[in-house]
């Protein structure tokens, strides 16, 4: 099973400074993984759908968000994909400054990933560190784990 650092590299990790609607930040966030057909855009239609059917949680920890959604819809392969915006984007009452889309294909092989992941974010300092915005950072940081 992939680790974070085998899912989340340079092509798949975009900073940008200012995005309007919670929705847009989820589908910029998510189009590493369109470009390299890891996921459909259906698959970013059902992440929307599944906050708008659930609220907002997606927001794991402070400024840090999580989108996915069920495995059954256009997704070809565990995949991940990091998006900062460096002004907080609204999502429904919680702001959130980092978007991790995470697309997975059964209910199993992405763990090793996210288990990487809440160990990275059980550091505080390392959040600040993906809300920064510096990529090179944030490359560094997820293969230190």
């Amino acid at each position: 099973n992939p680790m974070l650092k085998d899912l989340i590299y340079d092509e798949r990790v975009n900073v940008v400074q200012h995005i309007d609607k919670w929705q847009d930040a989820i589908a910029i966030a998510a189009k590493p993984l369109i470009d390299d057909h890891s996921i459909e855009p259906a698959y970013v239609d059902a992440m929307i759908d599944s906050v708008n059917q659930f609220g907002p949680y997606i927001v794991l920890d402070d400024y840090f968000a999580l989108p996915h959604a069920m495995a059954k819809v256009g997704v070809n392969r565990v995949a991940m994909s990091l998006l900062v915006v460096k002004d907080e984007v609204d999502l429904l009452g919680q702001p959130v400054n980092v978007f991790l889309v995470l697309a997975a294909v059964d209910s199993t092989s992405h763990l090793d990933a996210l288990a990487n992941l809440s160990d990275i974010l059980c550091e505080r300092e390392n959040l600040q560190t993906f809300r920064a915005g510096d990529k090179k950072d944030i490359i560094s940081l997820i293969n230190r784990y």
